[in-house]
């Protein structure tokens, strides 16, 4: 069979790809020029096509292998690679499993060069990486209004309290335009979320939730949550390469977690999304199965990876110098 040229397997644009895969207790392989995956059923092994072009991101979790083969068919189609622990989580890379965050990315440098030289310029500026940080988290609130406001989260039953809703987005707002430095920004972030949390328990009526980090919840909301931000971690992760910008330029995260960039990118979407889904999911008993699913399907119908995109693209054009 000829080989395809990497050009044609980035046909379609990332932010436009459907697939996010969550593998786990199978081996990935190329057959036949395809890269699939095996799983195996009584005495039978069963053979999984995976769209590779149509794909952003793989996370391969507890007993899973990929070959030297399947890893360079990957690369050429630009798809981000991710090793995890049970239920997708703790995430991790082969080498450094200590590491908060760690993604295989394609080896390509033949991205454009104008975005990471505009970032760079913005990130070694104190003021105008402020401006960036400041800049994600007024976006950041923008789809949260956008969301928990909208017909598809008041139909599925997630029926906050608007009022209570745009009091507290509105308080953030203002905290976060008047934060002279990353410190008090970080504060107003965590704020946020902390009361988002509350507000999302008492519309759900999940009860007491007190939310644990690095897998360290025992109740399902913690866990639904652990899975479901590493879903946004690895579309910020592909947001970042597409653009070609290093994950360790973070605007916000930066001093607290290496590859803060990625976390910097998810807070886009992930209170805004994966949030009220978690809460959902957990009062609705669901498994980590249909919660993934639910997850990837908002991600994708919202155009989460465009947001990402685009977002990075307007603080580099508007704050970076040009090239």
């Amino acid at each position: 069979m000829d080989e395809i040229p990497p050009t044609d397997l980035k046909t379609i644009l990332h932010s436009k790809r459907a697939n996010i895969y969550y593998l786990e207790h199978c081996r990935v392989l190329v057959k036949g020029g395809r890269v699939e995956y095996v799983t195996d059923s009584a005495r039978r092994q069963l053979y999984w096509n995976i769209p590779i072009a149509n794909t952003t991101v793989i996370v391969l979790g507890v007993g899973t292998s990929i070959t030297q083969a399947a890893m360079r068919e990957l690369a050429k189609a630009g798809v981000m690679v991710g090793f995890c622990g049970g239920g997708g989580t703790p995430l991790f890379s082969g080498t450094e499993a200590d590491c908060a965050i760690q993604w295989l990315s394609p080896q390509s440098e033949y991205r454009p060069t104008q975005y990471v030289q505009r970032w760079f310029h913005l990130w070694v500026n104190d003021d105008t990486r402020l401006s960036a940080a400041k800049h994600i988290q007024i976006e950041r609130i923008a789809c949260l209004r956008s969301e928990w406001c909208g017909e598809r989260l008041q139909n599925s039953g997630f029926k906050v309290n608007i009022g209570r809703l745009g009091t507290l987005l509105n308080t953030a707002e203002s905290n976060i335009s008047e934060a002279n430095d990353v410190s008090t920004l970080l504060t107003a972030e965590a704020r946020l979320t902390k009361e988002l949390y509350k507000l999302a328990a008492n519309t759900t009526d999940y009860g007491e939730f007190t939310r644990e980090k690095k897998g360290g919840g025992t109740d399902s909301a913690n866990r639904l949550l652990d899975h479901g931000n590493y879903l946004a971690y690895g579309l910020g992760a592909v947001a970042t390469w597409v653009l070609g910008i290093p994950h360790g330029l973070a605007v916000l995260h930066g001093k607290t977690r290496r590859g803060g960039l990625v976390f910097d990118v998810a807070d886009l979407v992930k209170d805004a999304m994966v949030l009220p889904q978690a809460f959902l999911s957990a009062m609705h008993g669901h498994e980590e199965q249909e919660f993934r699913d639910a997850c990837i399907s908002v991600l994708s119908e919202r155009n989460a990876l465009d947001l990402m995109i685009e977002t990075l693209k307007e603080i580099s054009s508007e704050l970076g110098e040009s090239p």
